[in-house]
C-alpha cells in the first residue's frame, strides 16, 4: 500500500540541544586546531593515506589526491605537505657554476642550506677585488715580468673565502673548482699583454665574458626561515615552511616546472651558465610539489608535451635544464648537451575520478609512478563528531575572516545544509568552499540587521537569497505553464495522461518541473516506441527505462504474449531532449490507463525508475523536482488534491524547505511513497493492479481479435 508521509518524514530537523556552546566563538578558545586541521576530521582516511605517503622518504612514492572540486583537497594536501615537511632537514641549495675542464658547461653542485647564497657572496666580492686591483696587477706584471703579485693575490682572497667557508674544505668538488679558478685566472692573465691602447685593453678584462666565469648561479636558494614568496604570481612557496621545501604550482608550464634559459641581448656577454634559470621541479628538490592534473590536461598548447617530460622525469628522477622558450641555438648547445641534474621530489598531483580514469586509460604507465592514492569522500556520516568538526570548521572560519560568529541555532541550520547539497540525511557533504561561501553570506546578512551574532533568520535568508539568484530560468518555465503555454494539468483526471517530474541541471543551478507524459495503445505488433526516440531525441538510459518498462508488460501479461499491441508514449511540448530512467514508473503509468481506461489524477505528480520486477528504485534530484512541482501547483492553485507520488527508497533523500512542509501540515499538499508499482497503480487510480490487471486483459483480448479480423484468409 502507498504509504503517505507525515511533515516530520520530509526534513531533517538537528537539534542545537547537543551543542554545548551558546556561539563559535567559544570553540575559539577551547580549541587551537585550524581551519584545516577540522576539515582533515570528516576525510579521516584520506588523512591516513596522505600522512603515510609524505612520510614514507623512499623514492619513487608520489601521491595521488582524488576527489571533487570543493572538498579541500588542495588546502588539505598543502597543510599535510606543510606538517610533514617542518619535521624534515632544511633541503640543499643548488648551484651552477663554469666548469672550466668541460668547455665551460654546467657544473651542478647540492650546498647545505646557506652555503650556497655564502659562494655567491664571496665569488661576487673576489669580482669586486679582482676589479678594483686589476690595473695595478698588470702593471706590476709588466713592470716586474711576473705573475707572483698576482698568485699573492688570488692566495690571500682564496684562503679567506675557505676561512669564512669552512664547508668548502669538505667538498672535494668546491676544492677542485676553486683550484681551476685560480688556475684559469692566471693562465688567461699570463697570456694577456698590454698594447698601445692599454686602456681599452684592460676594459676587456673587465668585461662580463671574463669576469662572469667566475661568478656563481645560485638557481635555488633555501633559508632556515623561508617567508619569502616567489615574485613569479603563478607560483608560491607556503610561507610556513621551515624544513623541506613546499611549493605548489597552479599554473604548470614548461618553464615554470623545468625551468629555461634566460634570453641575452649578447650571446657574448654573459656566460651561458648564468643565463640558466629554476623551474619549480629543481626547487622543490629534497621537498614536495603540488599540481592539478587539470590544469595540465587543459593546456591545448603544450598539455601533452608537459605530460610527456613529466612522464621521462619521473621515470629518470633527473632534470635537464632546456632552453624551451626559443627556437634558435642561441645557449641551446651547451643546453641539450649538458649532464642531468639528479632531483628528489616527492609529486602530489590532484586530480577529479573522471580526469584520472580518462587518462589511466591513456597512458596507464603514468599513474605507475603515484602509488600512494589519496580519495577524498565527497560525503561523511552524520554523527556528533562530524557535527563537531563542522562547528569547529565554522568557528575557524569565523575567526579566520574577522567576522560575526553563528549560534548553535545557526550552526545546526548551516548543517541541514550540507545534508540538503548531499540529499541524503544520513550523510553530511565535504563541499567545505560552498559551506564557507554559505558562511560568509549569512554574516553578510546578519550584519545587515546590526546583529552581534548569526542567527537561524541569516541563514535562512542567505539560502533564501541564493535561490532567487538563480530561479530565472525556473521562473520563466513556470509562468509558462502558468500562461497555458505549456501545458500542464494539475486538477481533474484524464486517461492516458500523468504529469512526470523532470530535474534540470544548468550547472550553477538546478530545479524540477513538471512535463506531461502521455501514452495511446492500440492494436498492433510494434510493442512500446517513444517518440522521442524515434525523432533522435532520446538518450540511452531514458531508451533503457523504456526496454525494462516493455519487459515488465510482457511478464505481467505472459499468457496473452504476444501482446498484439502498438503503444507510443511521448514528453508533450519537450524539445530539449529526454534522458534518465526516473520517468519510466510514470510512462507504465500513463500505458496502464491507457489499456485499462483508468482515468490517473492528475494533481499527483510521478517520480520513479523501475526494474523488471515490477519494483520502484530511487532517483536524483528528489527534492528540487517536489518543490518545483509544489511552486507551479501554488501558481496555478492548490485544492489539497496536488502532491507527489515517490519511491520508498528515497525516503531519506527527503529534505524539503519549510514552505512544503507547512503546505503538507495544512493538508494542501501531500507526498506518498511506492514499493511497487502496485502501490503506484492504487494511489493514481483509485484501483488495485489486480482490477487494472483484469481490464487491461479485455483491451489486449479486444486487440488480439481485432489483428485476426484483418488477417488475410487463407483459401
Amino acid at each position: 500500500m502507498p504509504q503517505i508521509l507525515n511533515p516530520e518524514q520530509l526534513t531533517l530537523q538537528i537539534s542545537a540541544d547537543q551543542f554545548s556552546f551558546a556561539d563559535t566563538s567559544e570553540l575559539i578558545a577551547s580549541n587551537s586546531k585550524s581551519a584545516q586541521q577540522q576539515a582533515w576530521i570528516a576525510q579521516s582516511e584520506a588523512k591516513k593515506a596522505a600522512e603515510f605517503g609524505l612520510n614514507l622518504q623512499q623514492p619513487g612514492f608520489n601521491l595521488l589526491a582524488l576527489g571533487e572540486a570543493g572538498t579541500g583537497r588542495t588546502s588539505l594536501m598543502l597543510s599535510a605537505m606543510q606538517e610533514a615537511a617542518a619535521k624534515l632537514p632544511l633541503a640543499n641549495d643548488i648551484v651552477a657554476l663554469y666548469q672550466f675542464d668541460a668547455n665551460g658547461k654546467p657544473l651542478y653542485l647540492k650546498l647545505p642550506a646557506g652555503v650556497g647564497t655564502q659562494l655567491w657572496q664571496a665569488q661576487d666580492q673576489l669580482i669586486r677585488q679582482l676589479i678594483k686591483e686589476l690595473p695595478n696587477l698588470l702593471e706590476s706584471k709588466t713592470q716586474q715580468s711576473s705573475l707572483a703579485p698576482f698568485g699573492a693575490f688570488l692566495d690571500t682572497q682564496l684562503s679567506a673565502i675557505k676561512t669564512n667557508i669552512s664547508y668548502i674544505t669538505q667538498d672535494k668538488a668546491l676544492t677542485q673548482y676553486f683550484e681551476w679558478v685560480r688556475k684559469d685566472i692566471l693562465d688567461y692573465l699570463e697570456a694577456w699583454q698590454p698594447n698601445a691602447e692599454a686602456d681599452s685593453n684592460i676594459e676587456a678584462l673587465l668585461s662580463e665574458s671574463f669576469l662572469g666565469r667566475y661568478r656563481v648561479n645560485l638557481l635555488v636558494e633555501q633559508k632556515p626561515k623561508n617567508t619569502e614568496v616567489l615574485k613569479n604570481i603563478q607560483t608560491s612557496i607556503a610561507p610556513e615552511t621551515q624544513g623541506s621545501p613546499v611549493i605548489y604550482d597552479n599554473d604548470p608550464s614548461l618553464q615554470s616546472l623545468f625551468g629555461g634559459v634566460e634570453g641575452s641581448g649578447d650571446a657574448n656577454s654573459m656566460p651561458d651558465f648564468l643565463r640558466l634559470r629554476a623551474g619549480n621541479l629543481l626547487r622543490a628538490d629534497g621537498g614536495t610539489l603540488l599540481l592539478h592534473l587539470r590544469d595540465i590536461l587543459a593546456d591545448d598548447q603544450n598539455g601533452a608535451q608537459l605530460l610527456e617530460k613529466l612522464h621521462r622525469f619521473l621515470r629518470n628522477r633527473t632534470l635537464q635544464i632546456e632552453d624551451l622558450g626559443s627556437s634558435s641555438n642561441q645557449g641551446g648547445g651547451f643546453v641539450n648537451a649538458q649532464a642531468p641534474i639528479s632531483v628528489n621530489v616527492k609529486l602530489v598531483l590532484i586530480a577529479t575520478r573522471e580526469d584520472y580514469y580518462e587518462l589511466l586509460e591513456e597512458k596507464p604507465d603514468f599513474f605507475d609512478y603515484f602509488p600512494i592514492k589519496i580519495e577524498f569522500a565527497e560525503k561523511v556520516k552524520a554523527n556528533s563528531d562530524n557535527y563537531a568538526a563542522y562547528a569547529a570548521f565554522i568557528a575557524q572560519k569565523c575567526q579566520q575572516f574577522n567576522c560575526l560568529h553563528f549560534n548553535a541555532v545557526a550552526v545546526a541550520a548551516l548543517l541541514e545544509a550540507m545534508h540538503r547539497h548531499e540529499e541524503d540525511q544520513i550523510r553530511l557533504s565535504t563541499q567545505f568552499s560552498l559551506l564557507e561561501k554559505l558562511i560568509l553570506e549569512s554574516v553578510a546578512s546578519a550584519e545587515l540587521r546590526n546583529a552581534k551574532v548569526v542567527g537561524l533568520e541569516d541563514v535562512k535568508m542567505a539560502i533564501d537569497r541564493r535561490y532567487s539568484r538563480h530561479s530565472y530560468i525556473e521562473a520563466h518555465m513556470r509562468n509558462s505553464i502558468v500562461d497555458n503555454e505549456l501545458m500542464i494539468a494539475v486538477h481533474g483526471e484524464a486517461i492516458g495522461q500523468i504529469n512526470g517530474l523532470t530535474h534540470i541541471d544548468l550547472a550553477d543551478a538546478s530545479f524540477g518541473s513538471p512535463v506531461r507524459i502521455s501514452a495511446n495503445c492500440y492494436a498492433g505488433q510494434r510493442g512500446i516506441f517513444t517518440i522521442d526516440r524515434e525523432v533522435a531525441m532520446s538518450g540511452p538510459t531514458h531508451d533503457k527505462g523504456v526496454m525494462i518498462l516493455q519487459s515488465w508488460l510482457h511478464t505481467n501479461f505472459a499468457k496473452l504474449n504476444p501482446l498484439n499491441m502498438t503503444a507510443s508514449l511521448v514528453f508533450e511540448q519537450e524539445y530539449n531532449g529526454v534522458d534518465g530512467d526516473s520517468a519510466s514508473c510514470a510512462e507504465l503509468f500513463a500505458i496502464l490507463s491507457s489499456l485499462a481506461e483508468c482515468p490517473i489524477k492528475l494533481g499527483i505528480a510521478v517520480t520513479g525508475a523501475l526494474n523488471q520486477h515490477g519494483e520502484v528504485l530511487p532517483v536524483g534530484g528528489l527534492n528540487e523536482k517536489i518543490e518545483g512541482y509544489f511552486r507551479v501547483c501554488k501558481e496555478i492553485g492548490l485544492d489539497g488534491k496536488q502532491g507527489v507520488l515517490m519511491p520508498e527508497r528515497n525516503l531519506r533523500h527527503l529534505l524539503l524547505n519549510d514552505e512544503v512542509i507547512d503546505a503538507v501540515k495544512n493538508g494542501m499538499f501531500h507526498i506518498a511513497t511506492m514499493r511497487n508499482i502496485g502501490d503506484g497503480v492504487q494511489h493514481l487510480m483509485g484501483q488495485s493492479l489486480e482490477t487494472v490487471n483484469h481490464l487491461a486483459e479485455g483491451k489486449l483480448n479486444e486487440f488480439k481479435l481485432t489483428l485476426e479480423m484483418n488477417l488475410p484468409k487463407r483459401h
